[in-house]
């Protein structure tokens, strides 16, 4: 299997994530097991400390375990070099943040094409797909507007077309409604909605019992440990 394969299963089994700094270790996560299906909608539910920023960087390629095994799609991404995890991270995930991480000199469409520019696509194929993408996300109106004249939300709704571009198969959202007034919460999260229902696997973290209610599943963790109290 390549990193160009479909992205199915993800399976963490007893993943530990341990940070050193001198004499200091922190323990982030403590033998953590945790299985996502292919197409499912998955929050990740916790306080602030509790390991849920740490587990989303892993299964998002950003980092790997300190000890354990991830999965993805039957691929051991825990022995991948740092090369293939770029690979995997640009080909297969899209991210969607709390601060939107939009470059404030680049129109909509350019913010959105990049990850397509460090793919190595076409000038206008990568136009082409960023401009569908913005018009998936109800913004293709609003392609040569900057960052500073959007609102809040569209700005979010930017960050998810940027993630949908490279058409990926899984999407991680790590606080996504962070800095969303209520109004642009129910819109993003409604985006998410139709995600899942258009076959992504979505992993959505966040501390927000309403926010976590959207999806299909909710997972707690606590103290770096996926919690016994799993909500269906």
């Amino acid at each position: 299997m390549t990193v160009d394969d479909t992205v199915q299963n993800l399976v963490l089994r007893d993943v530990t994530k341990v940070y050193r700094t001198g004499d200091l270790e922190v323990h982030a996560l403590r033998g953590v097991d945790l299985e996502v299906a292919e197409g499912d909608f998955v929050a990740i539910m916790g306080p602030s400390g509790s390991g849920k920023s740490t587990l989303m960087h892993i299964l998002g390629c950003l980092d790997i375990p300190s000890a354990g095994t991830y999965e993805l799609g039957g691929l051991d991404v825990s022995q991948m070099t740092e090369r293939s995890l770029a690979q995997v991270r640009n080909a297969r995930i899209g991210f969607v943040f709390q601060q939107f991480n939009l470059l404030a000199s680049m129109t909509a469409l350019r913010n959105v094409e990049l990850p397509l520019v460090y793919g190595g696509v076409p000038r206008q194929e990568r136009r082409d797909r960023a401009a569908e993408a913005l018009g998936r996300v109800g913004l293709g109106d609003r392609l040569d507007h900057r960052p500073n004249q959007l609102s809040g939300g569209q700005q979010q709704r930017v960050s998810v077309a940027r993630a949908l571009v490279t058409e990926p198969d899984l999407i991680l959202a790590d606080e996504p409604t962070g800095n969303l007034d209520s109004v642009a919460t129910r819109d993003v999260l409604g985006l998410f909605q139709e995600l899942h229902s258009a076959g992504h696997t979505v992993l959505l973290i966040t501390h927000e019992a309403d926010v976590a209610a959207q999806a299909s599943r909710t997972v707690l963790i606590r103290d770096g440990r996926i919690s016994t109290g799993e909500v269906a």
